[in-house]
């Protein structure tokens, strides 16, 4: 079915209908923007900053779910690991998870 087709079958619904349906598909666009594209390019950009802030030292775990220490942070996008004490590997940024990374270093709340 092409554009031409769909305007024809538009035209053919009767008086007035057809202005009522380029409404709903604007309020249609506009949801699906509101609950889909705008939350990932918050979070994309929450991501992106996080990965900017990152620093020697700073705790971290990986997608892959491998804890350790950031030694070095290269200019090519890599760092350097350690997850063990004189094991180093060397991952890349993009490999971090921000939602596990910041679940090990919130503070530890006692048990009353």
């Amino acid at each position: 079915m092409n554009v031409a087709t769909v305007f024809l079958m538009l035209g053919q619904g009767g008086a007035g209908g057809g202005g009522f349906q380029f409404v709903f598909l604007g309020l249609m666009i506009l949801v699906f923007w509101m609950f889909m594209i705008r939350p990932q390019a918050k979070k994309a950009k929450q991501q992106k900053q996080f990965l900017a802030n990152l620093q020697k030292g700073d705790k971290i775990v990986t997608i892959a779910g491998i804890h350790g220490t950031i030694n070095k942070i290269n200019d090519d996008g890599t760092m350097m690991l350690e997850i063990n004490p004189g094991s180093y590997i060397k991952m890349e940024k993009s490999s971090i998870s921000m939602e596990w990374t910041a679940n090990i270093n919130k503070p530890v709340t006692p048990i009353k």
